[in-house]
């Protein structure tokens, strides 16, 4: 399995999933380069947290008309596989990989903490490693989480099973208070139609090895690792 790492300027996520997947996969992933045109053959596309581009007019919005972004929308219409973490995910919206759009957080305020989701779907090649409803915990850093949708849409990825993960509280469940930025429904990550492409604010990356305090981002890896190869 080969997975390629896009690198933005402003990105500060990358070499952090890059040493994830390195370690989870047997492999060092490609990192591509945001002005390159074309997306070299790949099976799996991780679009980093970070700042891109400064975070210039909206989060993720600057990047999603990058050079490289519309090889990778090219790849992802032919079911490559596609990760947005964080500010991957803001891309990833931005670019109408994933419906839905990320605001300023609710408390108008950069959340860093840890947090714990609600695994809705254990039948992804992101989440075969997990289990359904199973409680994970994983830390967040964003500034502009906050999912919002308007009504028909969020019935209808609610009933395409397009959610992924929800904020819960530490017994998994949903409480306002577990809630760290005002998602719409709860919600911290949300799949495409087909559950090839897959956007989530938390950073699984960041707590993928004991020596971080955790694990429970592994089975991600693990997951697409099994999908993939």
């Amino acid at each position: 399995m080969q997975a390629a790492v896009i690198v933005f300027p402003g990105s500060n996520c990358d070499r952090d999933v890059a040493v994830s997947l390195a370690h989870i996969m047997g492999r060092p992933p490609l990192m591509v380069w945001h002005r390159d045109a074309q997306l070299p053959k790949v099976d799996l596309v991780v679009v980093p947290g970070g700042f891109s581009y400064g975070d210039y007019l909206r989060s993720g919005a600057m990047a999603a008309h990058s050079p490289i972004l519309r090889s990778v929308k090219e790849a992802a219409a032919k079911g490559t596989r596609v990760l947005g973490i964080c500010n991957g995910f803001q891309i990833l919206t931005e670019a109408g990989l994933l419906p839905g759009a990320l605001m300023r957080n609710r408390g108008l305020k950069f959340v860093c903490k840890d947090v714990h989701l609600s695994v809705l779907r254990a039948d992804t090649d992101f989440t075969r490693r997990y289990r359904k409803h199973q409680v994970i915990r994983i830390p967040i850093a964003h500034a502009d989480g906050n999912f919002f949708a308007d009504d028909d849409t969020l019935e209808r990825i609610e009933d395409n099973g397009q959610v992924a993960f929800r904020y819960v509280d530490e017994a998994g469940n949903l409480d306002d208070r577990a809630n760290p930025n005002g998602s719409a429904r709860a919600i911290a990550g949300l799949y495409n139609e087909t559950a090839t492409v897959l956007g989530l604010m938390p950073h699984p990356e960041r707590l993928a090895d004991p020596a971080l305090g955790g694990t429970d981002g592994v089975p991600m890896f693990e997951s697409l690792l099994e999908a993939l190869s």
